[in-house]
């Protein structure tokens, strides 16, 4: 081998020594700085990457929704990223949990009277509580009159003070077990929860208890709906008097199938709400009528309401109201 050959031997020989270091290099390079997501967390505890393992407990979908088809949500709080979740009231839908559940929610918890039954079991779905603010605002100029100040001469002739939110439990014209909400006057809020306890007790069907304001306090349109409801800031039917509805203190229990009969001079007799006409004939027997073998009207009676059947100038079957 001439000299020639020699050196480019020898050159050869130092460039493939010099490709080797380099790759040899940049594989270390790589390995020293790659790792799983396992050794990256043991690292840096501080800012933990989930496994598959943390995954596959994850309640969410994998896509960071967290499911909460199942949870016991408070009423008034929303699901969002940075809010805490207050498993202590179930989901609702009603309007005025909902509102009653809201900011003022713990203040409304601590003034809740809670129903206990005769076996000293608290049935937690049964309570009164006052009306909080958002819950007053809601049903001002709908069931309850706006007025420009305490002071005014047309002041309503009961303040929100008198007033109770009652949430119930209440079996629907399916069979159903589902909430209930209504409005009253504080000096019935007891009578009410023992009778609609009893009644829920003894599966009684009511097709619908809401707050009237969610039909914008029209009376008709909530019979019509067979919409069982309390109080409603409202003269009675044809008169300019007030109803005992506007003090919290009379109740219409499915309306519908009880309506409202009124006899006018002329002989004729007028039904409220007009399609209910087929059950003001009390001497047919038809689902959900209340006479004086119904289980509502003994319950009621037993505790000191009067009866609107039993009125002789008008029959008001849906009817019972008190005075304390």
């Amino acid at each position: 081998m001439n000299q020639i050959d020699r050196n480019k031997l020898i050159k050869m020989i130092g460039i493939l020594f010099l490709l080797l270091m380099v790759v040899g290099t940049a594989t270390h390079v790589h390995k020293k700085n790659s790792m799983t997501l396992d050794e990256y967390a043991k690292q840096h505890p501080e800012q933990h990457t989930e496994s598959e393992t943390d995954m596959a407990s994850d309640p969410s979908d994998g896509t960071g929704a967290l499911d909460v088809s199942g949870a016991d949500l408070s009423a008034g709080d929303a699901v969002s990223g940075g809010d805490s979740i207050d498993t202590t009231a179930p989901v609702t839908t009603l309007v005025g949990a909902l509102l009653n559940g809201g900011a003022d929610g713990q203040a409304m918890l601590e003034e809740r009277i809670t129903y206990v039954n005769a076996s000293g079991i608290v049935m937690e779905d049964f309570y009164c509580e006052p009306l909080s603010e958002n819950l007053q605002r809601y049903i001002t100029g709908i069931s309850y009159p706006a007025v420009n100040g305490e002071d005014s001469a047309d002041a309503p002739a009961v303040s929100y003070e008198d007033l109770r939110y009652i949430h119930i439990l209440h079996y629907n014209f399916e069979g159903v077990s589902t909430e209930g909400e209504l409005i009253c006057n504080a000096a019935i809020a007891s009578d009410l929860l023992d009778i609609f306890y009893e009644l829920y007790r003894n599966e009684y069907q009511l097709e619908k208890v809401r707050l009237i304001d969610e039909y914008a306090g029209d009376d008709t349109a909530s019979m019509e709906d067979n919409n069982t409801s309390c109080f409603n800031y409202r003269v009675v039917e044809g008169t300019t008097s007030l109803s005992k509805h506007a003090l919290g203190l009379a109740l219409d229990i499915n309306p519908f199938y009880n309506p409202y009969v009124t006899y006018e001079k002329d002989g004729s007799t007028r039904i409220s709400p007009a399609d209910a006409a087929p059950y003001a004939d009390r001497n047919v027997n038809f689902p959900y009528k209340i006479d004086e073998n119904d289980l509502c009207y003994k319950l009621f009676i037993e505790h000191g309401f009067i009866w609107g059947g039993n009125w002789n100038s008008s029959k008001d079957y849906q009817h019972f109201q008190k005075t304390p």
